[in-house]
């Protein structure tokens, strides 16, 4: 893969004729502005997926040439601009630090539960350049905008499937109910065995770039797909406790769509701010239109404001409640409070409409008077007047 200003790289041009040489590459097409479209043989393809793809990268589909039975003529020469510009696009975001040269793969497919395989153009690898992994689909027009949605549904519902081996309980689960997939972690489904973690909610982003077409036909394309296709692409309302005090949107069940042409990543290059994301006004770069600033992060930011809120309007609520003391006017304590009101100690609470030391007061009070009593009760009388001497022997003598 070259770049596309790099038209005279004779180093490159050497070494794919070498490889013509022994059979591994052709050329499949000479563009109107002479630059080569060349292809792995079916020799080089086989040699390619035994040297060249580590461990999680695959090599594209054979390019098979088939001819014409009766004139001859090769077969299939729109796929010849269409993979011009799937490189053209790849050159460009390699050319802005977005993924190195084995971090693109072409043609990479996925198969939905009706055996059906959705092919991706180009799927992109640069988690340093903060794209864990983007899905590309580029068009030249050739499709209809229609035809743009029905991929973009496609997408959104590879990212909904379980595992094969999904656990028993969590296919029944899915099964019995349209939107209980909603409910299985993102680490669960099948997405996550092929990709890493996206780093922002939701499924994988997908990327539109418009190739050879006009202004007018995009900005067709662009209305249809944010019309008949913002089930797939829209964020939703969260359905929080505090509905009025939240404002950010759930983008966990959606796929990011981001969109641009490939003029203007010619013209700007794929690091400055030429993608638009679906449902936003403006242009913005690659990883700012990704991300979601009204997304999750804002949500507990919003939550946790509204739930401080909350608790501070309740605990006025709940002070303006507090009973105040008939005899000295002091507000009740919590634990006072709650002895006059809770069932099993309220028995106990005596007078419920004092505060706690008027109650401790009436407290002592009546064991003082208890302890004053039982002491009465326990002393002997005290005698009356002076008591008469005792009597001895001696004045029983002097009596006698």
């Amino acid at each position: 893969m070259t770049r596309p200003d790099n038209q005279h790289d004779k180093l490159t041009r050497d070494n794919l004729l070498d490889l013509e040489d022994h059979h591994l590459v052709r050329i499949e097409s000479v563009q109107e502005d002479q630059r080569q479209v060349w292809v792995l043989t079916k020799r080089g393809h086989r040699e390619a997926k035994k040297l060249l793809e580590p461990k999680g990268i695959r090599v594209s589909a054979l390019r098979k040439q088939e001819y014409d039975p009766d004139t001859g003529a090769l077969l299939g020469t729109g796929y010849d601009d269409h993979a011009a510009a799937v490189t053209s696009t790849a050159a460009e975001l390699h050319r802005a630090g977005i993924g190195h040269r084995l971090g693109f793969q072409t043609e990479i497919g996925h198969r939905l539960g009706s055996s059906f395989v959705q092919r991706a153009d180009l799927v992109v690898r640069a988690p340093e350049a903060g794209v864990p992994v983007l899905l590309v689909e580029v068009d030249r027009r050739t499709e209809d905008a229609h035809e743009l949605v029905t991929k973009l549904r496609r997408y959104w519902e590879w990212g909904r499937l379980l595992p094969k081996d999904a656990a028993k309980s969590k296919v029944n689960l899915v099964r019995s109910r349209s939107d209980a997939i909603e409910h299985v972690d993102h680490e669960k489904r099948l997405w996550r065995r092929f990709y890493p973690p996206t780093g922002r909610e939701g499924l994988v982003p997908l990327a539109f770039v418009f190739a050879d077409t006009t202004t007018a036909k995009v900005v067709n394309t662009v209305a249809v797909l944010e019309k008949d296709g913002r089930r797939y692409w829209a964020p939703r309302r969260y359905d929080p406790l505090y509905a009025k005090s939240v404002t950010a949107l759930d983008y966990r069940q959606a796929v990011p769509v981001v969109i641009t042409t490939l003029e203007q990543l010619t013209e700007h290059g794929a690091g400055a701010a030429v993608w638009r994301r679906l449902g936003r006004d403006g242009a913005q770069t690659l990883t700012d239109a990704l991300d979601n600033p009204d997304g999750h992060a804002l949500y507990r930011a919003q939550e946790a404001r509204a739930e401080a809120e909350d608790q501070r309007r309740r605990a006025a609520e709940r002070e303006a409640r507090r009973p105040v003391c008939s005899r000295c006017g002091g507000k009740f304590t919590d634990e006072r409070w709650e002895e006059v009101t809770v069932h099993r100690t309220a028995v106990r609470a005596g007078d419920r409409s004092v505060c706690g030391p008027c109650r401790a007061d009436d407290v002592a009070r009546q064991e003082a008077e208890a302890e004053a009593a039982r002491r009465a009760v326990a002393a002997p009388p005290e005698p009356e007047g002076d008591p008469e001497p005792a009597r001895g022997l001696g004045w029983f003598r002097r009596r006698t």
